[in-house]
C-alpha cells in the first residue's frame, strides 16, 4: 500500500470548507483510543478467502503507534469480526451477497478458536489492550458490538481507526464512530485495501466529509507532543 497524499486540490477543498486541511490537529492522548479494525488470519493469511495482501505491509506501523498510544496514556482497542449463526437471520440480506460454498468458509473461519478469528501473530497485544467482537462491518452500528460503552466508559473523545480493509470495516467503523460523536481519524498508513485506488477513494471521501485522515508519524508527533506539554505543566 503507497503511502497516502492528500492532493493540492483536495487539500484547497478542504481548506475552503475548514479553514485548515486536518480537522484535529490537537488531541489529548489521555483521551485517544487506537481502534485497529479485523488485522485477523482470515484477512493476512494467503490461504483464507479474504486475503488482503497488502494488510501485511501496516503490521509494523499498526504496532508503533499502538505502542505510543499506550506509552502516551491512551487505550488500544483490536476489533475481531465473528460470524455468529444468528446473523444468518439477522443479516440475511448479507449472506445473499455470498454463495453456499463462500458462506460456509466465511461461518468456519470466522468462529472464536479457529484459525481464521484469531490475531495476526505478529501483531502485539498488550494484556492492558481491549478485546472486542463485531458481528457487522461496522463495530458501532447498533447490536454490531459494545465498543461505544467501553470507549466511553474510558472518556474518550478522539478514535484512530487502523486495520483492514479500509473501504469495507475501517471505513464502515470510522464513519459510524463519526455520527456517534467521536473525533475520528483514520491513519493513512495503518489501513489497507484490496485495491490501491479504492484505498485512496475511501481516504479522500472520509478527510472531505467525515473527519480526519493522518499518517503514524502525524499521529504519534502530536500525541508525544501533547503529552510533553502535559508533563511540563505538571512540574
Amino acid at each position: 500500500m503507497s503511502q497516502f497524499k492528500i492532493t493540492d486540490e483536495l487539500a484547497q477543498s478542504i481548506i475552503k470548507m475548514r479553514g485548515r486541511v486536518h480537522a484535529y490537529e490537537d488531541y489529548d492522548p489521555a483521551t485517544t483510543a487506537l481502534v485497529v479494525v479485523d488485522m485477523q488470519n482470515y484477512f493476512l493469511d494467503e490461504t483464507e478467502q479474504a486475503y488482503c495482501s497488502a494488510a501485511k505491509h501496516i503490521v509494523p506501523e499498526i504496532n508503533r503507534l499502538a505502542e505510543n498510544v499506550r506509552q502516551t496514556g491512551g487505550m488500544v482497542v483490536w476489533v475481531q469480526t465473528q460470524a455468529k449463526p444468528e446473523i444468518r437471520q439477522e443479516w440475511a440480506n448479507f449472506l445473499e451477497l455470498y454463495t453456499e460454498e463462500t458462506r460456509a468458509r466465511r461461518f468456519k473461519s470466522l468462529t472464536p478458536g479457529s484459525y481464521g478469528f484469531e490475531i495476526w501473530p505478529d501483531l502485539i497485544v498488550a494484556p492492558d489492550d481491549e478485546a472486542v467482537i463485531k458481528t457487522r462491518y461496522s463495530a458501532f452500528i447498533q447490536g454490531s458490538s459494545n465498543i461505544e460503552a467501553i470507549l466511553r466508559t474510558r472518556n474518550i473523545e478522539t478514535v484512530l481507526v487502523a486495520g483492514t480493509v479500509t473501504n469495507i470495516c475501517c471505513d464502515s467503523t470510522a464513519r459510524d464512530a463519526m455520527m456517534r460523536g467521536f473525533r475520528t481519524i483514520m491513519v493513512s498508513d495503518g489501513n489497507a485495501a484490496f485495491d490501491e485506488k479504492e484505498h485512496v477513494v475511501a481516504l479522500n471521501t472520509f478527510i472531505r466529509v467525515f473527519g480526519d485522515v493522518q499518517s503514524t508519524d502525524e499521529i504519534i508527533e502530536r500525541l508525544t507532543a501533547k503529552q510533553h506539554v502535559a508533563e511540563i505543566s505538571v512540574r
